[in-house]
Parts: C-alpha cells; sequence; structure tokens
C-alpha cells in the first residue's frame, strides 16, 4: 500500500484521486511513526521549501522520512517534494533539506534565457527521459504539466533521469537507488502523468 504524506504543503486530494482513477488504495499518513507501514511513500508538495521543511519539523517527519528511505523501500517527491530530497534550497534564503540526494535547488537564473520567459515555469513542457522503470509506456513526446521557479542541481549526473528545457535545460527527474523524484506534477499531467503513477505502483 502507498502512504501519502501528509504535512499540509501539498495538494493531497487530487494526487490521491489520480491514484483511485487507476484503481489503487492509497492513504493519506501524518503519523510519521506510520511510515515503516506502507510499501512505498509519495511525497507532495506545493509552496516554499522553507516552510515545508519547518512543516516536516513540527511534525516529527524528517528523521522518520530518512529512517524509511534507508529500508529500501521507494519513496516518490513530486513537485516541491522532490525538491526536498536534496540538500539545500535558496529559496528565500538557505534552507537545509531532507539530503537524500545530493545536489540543490537554485532559481532559474533568467540572465541565462535566450528568450523572454517568464517565472515560474507554468504549463505543458516536455521531459527527456532516459530508460527507467517509471517512464515505461510513456508516449514519445513526454509533456507533463509544471509549475515551479526553483530547479534542482544535482551533484551526481548519473541521478538524473530526466531534463526539460526552459530557457536553458534544467533537471526535471531523479533517480538514486529506492529515492524517486520528479518536477512536473503527475496527477494534473493526464495520460502521462497516470502512466508514471502507474508505474511507480508496479515498482
Amino acid at each position: 500500500m502507498i502512504g501519502i504524506v501528509d504535512y499540509n504543503m501539498g495538494n493531497l486530494a487530487s494526487v490521491q484521486n489520480a491514484f483511485s482513477i487507476l484503481g489503487e488504495k492509497t492513504v493519506v499518513v501524518s503519523n510519521p511513526d506510520r511510515f515503516k507501514e506502507y510499501d512505498k511513500l509519495l511525497l507532495p508538495g506545493v509552496g516554499a521549501f522553507g516552510d515545508a521543511m519547518q512543516h516536516l519539523n513540527q511534525r516529527g517527519m524528517i528523521d522518520a522520512l530518512k529512517e524509511y528511505a534507508t529500508s529500501g523501500n521507494y519513496m516518490f517527491g513530486i513537485c516541491l517534494g522532490m525538491q526536498l530530497l536534496f540538500e539545500s534550497s535558496e529559496e528565500f534564503g538557505d534552507s537545509r533539506g531532507l539530503g537524500l540526494i545530493k545536489g540543490g535547488v537554485k532559481a532559474f537564473n533568467k540572465s541565462r534565457f535566450e528568450e523572454n520567459l517568464k517565472v515560474p515555469h507554468m504549463g505543458w513542457n516536455r521531459v527527456f527521459t532516459k530508460e527507467h522503470p517509471l517512464f515505461t509506456g510513456l508516449d514519445a513526446n513526454h509533456y507533463l504539466y509544471f509549475v515551479h521557479s526553483y530547479h534542482v542541481e544535482c551533484t551526481n549526473k548519473e541521478d538524473i533521469i530526466g531534463t526539460t528545457n526552459y530557457g536553458y535545460d534544467f533537471t526535471s527527474a531523479v533517480s538514486h537507488e529506492n529515492i524517486l523524484g520528479i518536477q512536473p506534477h503527475p496527477e494534473k499531467s493526464h495520460t502521462n502523468g497516470l502512466k508514471i503513477l502507474e508505474n511507480f505502483i508496479k515498482l
């Protein structure tokens, strides 16, 4: 069974509804002592990195998530949830993350844009993927829905399984052992997004 982590920073209803469409039962879990009861954990997130880490800390979830990561069971972060997997973020000052994947979260560097693009990066964009079970059966274009102003930079390039171009190429999907993350919202990405969640179920 999949547990969806509730730390008051994610659109839990839309995520749970997406799994329901796939016929998968999920449980929203707010008690960190119960994380270990689930075969997989999904870490959603909408909002600011520092606020999210504060909420996780207040709910006693940080150590529990780190412990779960050592279990070998899959943990999947989406959007802000993916960013929280990293060591740090520069959003509104320096904040420490969960440190499950080496690297940090950076603002889009508009000076690198060759055209007049707005931040946040919002809307449909293509994800160029490496071969990975998370992407099995996606159509050739891999367009998914994004809403974000910051993106991750991986220390280890082998952790990168997907990239997207917005002014320049940035990392949009990661995999490190049993820890997975994707920057776009699969629950808002129609057929391709549902396929990613279905693949996560099958891992």
